[in-house]
C-alpha cells in the first residue's frame, strides 16, 4: 500500500480549528470564555473554595480546542477576572482573586488546559476513552496540588489538604469521567458525519 492511498489518521478536531482564520479563533476564544464563566456559576459552596465546573469547562476547552487555544481562552477568562469582570466561581472577579486562598487553582488553569490539549493532540481523547479519562484526571490532579501547594503557603499543609484537595478528589475524577464520555459521543458523532 502506498502512502497515498493509505488511511489519513483520525484527528480529533471537532470544530475544525486548525485551519480557520484568526478571526474565527477570536470568536472560539471568546465563546469559550463565556462558557467557562457558565461552568464558574454552577457551584457546590463550601469553603474555602467551592466546588465548580470550573475545571470540567477549563479541560474540555483545551481538549476542544487544542493546547495553544484551549490556555490561550483560560488566558483571556483569567484576563477578564483580573480586570473585575464578575467570571469566576460565585461572581467574584478582581486582582484580589490572584492573591486569595483560590490563587493557586487559577494559576493552575491555563497549565491544565494546555496539559489535556496537548495529550488530546496525541491521542489521548474521544474514543480512547480510558486515556481521555486519565489525561483530564491527571489535569484535574494537577490542579488540586498546585492549589493545595498555594492554600498550604497560607493556613498550613495539613489543614490545606482537607479544605482544598481531599474533599475534591471524587469530584475530580467524577468530572474526568464526564468529560471522557462527552468526548467519545462527540468523536462518534464527529466520524460518523464524516463517513
Amino acid at each position: 500500500m502506498s502512502l497515498i492511498n493509505s488511511p489519513q489518521p483520525f484527528v480529533f478536531d471537532p470544530f475544525r480549528l486548525v485551519g480557520r482564520s484568526l478571526p474565527a479563533k477570536a470568536l472560539f476564544v471568546l465563546a469559550g470564555t463565556l462558557v467557562l464563566v457558565i461552568a464558574s456559576r454552577i457551584a457546590v459552596p463550601m469553603v474555602p473554595v467551592p466546588i465548580t465546573m470550573q475545571t470540567f469547562a477549563v479541560t474540555m476547552v483545551g481538549a476542544l480546542y487544542g493546547w495553544r487555544l484551549g490556555a490561550l481562552t483560560v488566558l483571556a477568562w483569567l484576563g477578564e477576572a483580573a480586570l473585575g469582570a464578575p467570571v469566576l466561581a460565585g461572581g467574584a472577579g478582581s486582582i484580589a482573586a490572584f492573591a486569595g486562598p483560590t490563587a493557586g487553582y487559577l494559576f493552575s488553569f491555563p497549565v491544565i488546559a494546555a496539559l489535556v490539549g496537548w495529550l488530546a493532540e496525541r491521542g489521548w481523547t474521544g474514543r480512547r476513552i480510558l486515556a481521555s479519562f486519565s489525561a483530564h484526571l491527571i489535569a484535574n490532579l494537577l490542579c488540586l496540588a498546585l492549589g493545595w501547594a498555594w492554600l498550604a503557603g497560607l493556613i498550613g499543609a495539613e489543614k490545606a489538604f482537607w479544605a482544598g484537595v481531599g474533599p475534591f478528589i471524587l469530584g475530580a475524577a467524577l468530572k474526568s469521567g464526564l468529560a471522557a464520555a462527552v468526548l467519545a459521543a462527540v468523536a462518534s458523532r464527529k466520524r460518523a458525519t464524516a463517513e
